[in-house]
């Protein structure tokens, strides 16, 4: 698969505490030309929630973006979204048993090891990080760093998403060391947030993606 080079995270726990409703912070993003979108929610996921994360799917549908849902192989099929797993959620191999040979299925790695353990999985890209320091994570995983991100390229031909504490300022740096995507989670939404300033900061992302992503 090709994936865009920019891959945005909602994040439940950001936007609750920046005051940013989520399905507006979806639409913004969207807007601003946004070719995907995780949802990202840890603990549990309510009813609301999951109407929430319907009108969500509308949305990416409506612009043609793709929608993937990270943990929940569940909520994903019940969706018709992709998924997005972690070294401890339900195994890519199973995951696939449940939703089908074409969802979308996307794998956390955060060492070489578990990079190189991935080839015999069934999935379609892979995550990579923390490449640098994060607060998206409580406890996360060894920073990753740009020298390790560029050796550890070669151990995949799936497209490679490089994850943790990316912004503005180095994501020509990781780029340039390898990664097809980059997930960006703070970087994302300004303080204070609005549909007007997501959607500016949106584009301000794309226009940097563009000028500095790999051939």
């Amino acid at each position: 698969m090709t994936l865009p080079p920019l891959y945005p995270i909602l994040d439940t726990q950001l936007l609750d505490r920046l005051r940013c409703p989520l399905e507006m912070a979806a639409e913004a993003m969207l807007r601003g030309g946004a070719g995907i979108l995780q949802l990202r929610h840890k603990g549990h996921f309510s009813r609301r929630l999951f109407e929430q994360a319907e009108r969500i799917a509308t949305l990416c549908a409506r612009y043609q973006a793709l929608f993937v849902i990270d943990d929940r192989a569940d909520i994903a099929r019940l969706l018709g979204a992709g998924v997005h797993l972690g070294q401890q959620d339900l195994p890519p191999r199973l995951a696939r048993r449940l939703v089908g040979p074409e969802t979308i299925i996307g794998f956390s790695t955060h060492n070489e090891g578990q990079l190189r353990a991935a080839a015999d999985e069934p999935i379609d890209y892979l995550a990579l990080g923390p490449v640098f320091e994060t607060s998206s994570k409580e406890k996360p995983d060894p920073v990753v760093g740009l020298e390790r991100l560029r050796a550890w390229r070669g151990l995949t031909d799936r497209p490679l998403v490089a994850i943790g504490g990316i912004t503005r300022a180095n994501v020509a740096a990781v780029l340039e060391a390898g990664a097809n995507s980059v997930a960006v989670i703070r970087d994302l939404v300004p303080d204070p947030c609005d549909p007007e300033s997501l959607r500016k900061r949106m584009e301000e992302w794309q226009r940097l993606v563009k000028t500095h992503r790999r051939a």
